[in-house]
């Protein structure tokens, strides 16, 4: 019997109404992810990644609105679920971490308040007992002397406790499902890795599954078992990690490996992708990505190309992708 995935998105389509138009920030994207699996979501900033996330999580400003697709957790499609449903789901069974957590932090209760009050709303647990699960959880992913850390404020811990403090957050319902977003962007590189192998251990201790967003493809080689590529609200690329890094079947993934440091390889200069990512609002005709591609001809100026399976479970959207052949990243 087929495994089943945990979550499908399907067709998700997410517009912003604004003054000055409508932007497509995510336009007809497709994935499943499977249970204790890390799927990453890559591309540079404006591709539609935390978009992404945040309508899965129904945390959209009133700007934003889904106008399309299905987001099916366990059988049940949460676009059709009520308020009250959703905030049953969300942080319990389907918990976040942000990328600033001074932001997702409110400064004026403490660490210890913000972890109690997730386990009080959903685990119908006392004041003691959530404060004695709230020091287990800050303990379990290294914050030293939790027992006092617990009353203090975010304001009094470093960037790097002030993630794991956030992470021990997201951990307090054990969601079957953790998206992190660019959960290491604002750290040095030293606590960026402790911070990675603290979630690896996490994740196969309580076998959730993790979304992993993020625009570097470093992390995504250290964490994903897949991954899906996004270019201006599409999915470019989509398929397990080895395979991506092996043989990339879209430019704009060659382009991303491309621009990697190698340390096994003697490299005179790093290549960049050309030009920046295109204003949402006035997107470019055809293939999205073709005012920027060394591969492009006059027929990706005209037509999009549809996502196809290139390689058994390997996804690519190019009509050019044979010519990536000769290119595989070494």
């Amino acid at each position: 019997m087929e495994k089943q995935p945990i979550l499908r998105v399907e067709n998700l389509k997410t517009y912003f109404y604004t003054e000055d138009g409508v932007v497509k920030a995510v336009d007809g994207v497709t994935f499943d992810l499977y249970e204790g699996e890390t799927l990453g979501i890559v591309g540079e900033s404006g591709s539609g990644k935390s978009v992404t996330s945040l309508s899965i999580m129904r945390l959209l400003d009133e700007k934003g609105k889904i106008v399309d697709g299905k987001i099916i957790f366990k059988g049940k499609n949460l676009l059709e679920l009520s308020e009250a449903e959703m905030r049953k789901i969300r942080g319990n069974e389907i918990a976040m971490i942000f990328q600033e957590p001074m932001v997702a932090l409110n400064p004026v209760y403490t660490i210890g308040d913000q972890i109690m009050e997730a386990i009080m709303l959903h685990q119908n647990v006392g004041e003691s007992k959530a404060r004695e699960i709230a020091i287990d959880l800050l303990r379990k992913v290294g914050i030293p002397e939790p027992e006092k850390r617990v009353d203090q404020y975010p304001h009094q811990l470093s960037g790097g406790m002030r993630q794991r403090a956030m992470i021990a957050m997201a951990l307090s319902c054990r969601p079957s499902i953790l998206i992190a977003d660019e959960p290491t962007t604002a750290l040095d590189v030293t606590i960026q890795a402790q911070i990675l192998d603290l979630m690896k251990e996490l994740q196969k201790e309580y076998g959730m599954a993790l979304i992993m967003i993020t625009h570097d493809m470093g992390v995504i080689a250290e964490m994903a078992d897949r991954v899906v590529v996004m270019y201006a609200g599409r999915v470019v690329e989509y398929g397990e990690v080895h395979e991506i890094f092996k043989k990339p079947r879209h430019p704009y993934t060659y382009g991303l490996l491309s621009s990697i440091p190698r340390l096994d390889v003697e490299q005179e200069k790093l290549k960049s992708i050309p030009g920046t990512v295109p204003d949402p609002l006035s997107f470019p005709s055809g293939c999205k990505f073709h005012p920027r591609c060394e591969f492009a001809q006059e027929r990706c100026k005209n037509e999009e190309p549809e996502l196809v399976e290139v390689e058994p479970g390997h996804f690519s959207r190019c009509f050019f992708w044979e010519k990536l052949k000769e290119l595989e990243v070494k």
